[in-house]
């Protein structure tokens, strides 16, 4: 039933796709960044962040996380332009870096409050 009988249906339209698609090296960066978001810890820090700069003490209260964890966390998302950081004295803050991703937790959050999700992945681990 899914498997096509031909090659290309809409040639058009393929073309289209194909000409508008990234670059590998684009898509690869991206899903780099969607792996990042896609560990519970991380996307806590990240919700976080969406209320201002933190330090990474207060980001370990608020998310209920080492300051270990926090800091490694922290390395991973900054080394992705997820986040950033500013020096004060000793102490560093941490934000979300753009505004995209700000836009880009926004819209994940409101996907997952208007919708129910099935979780089949999680079914075999129930």
């Amino acid at each position: 039933m899914d498997g096509c009988t031909v090659r290309v249906v809409d040639a058009d339209r393929v073309a289209a796709v194909h000409e508008r698609m990234p670059s590998t090296e684009d898509v690869a960066d991206t899903a780099d960044v969607f792996g990042l978001l896609s560990d519970p810890n991380r996307l806590r820090l990240l919700v976080a962040l969406l209320d201002g700069e933190l330090c990474v003490c207060d980001l370990a209260a608020v998310t209920g996380q080492s300051e270990s964890a926090v800091s490694h966390a922290l390395r991973l998302l900054r080394a992705h332009r997820i986040v950033s950081a500013r020096r004060s004295g000793r102490m560093a803050y941490y934000r979300l870096e753009d505004p995209h991703v700000r836009m880009l937790l926004d819209v994940a959050l409101a996907h997952t409050e208007h919708t129910e999700a099935l979780h089949p992945e999680r079914e075999g681990s129930k």
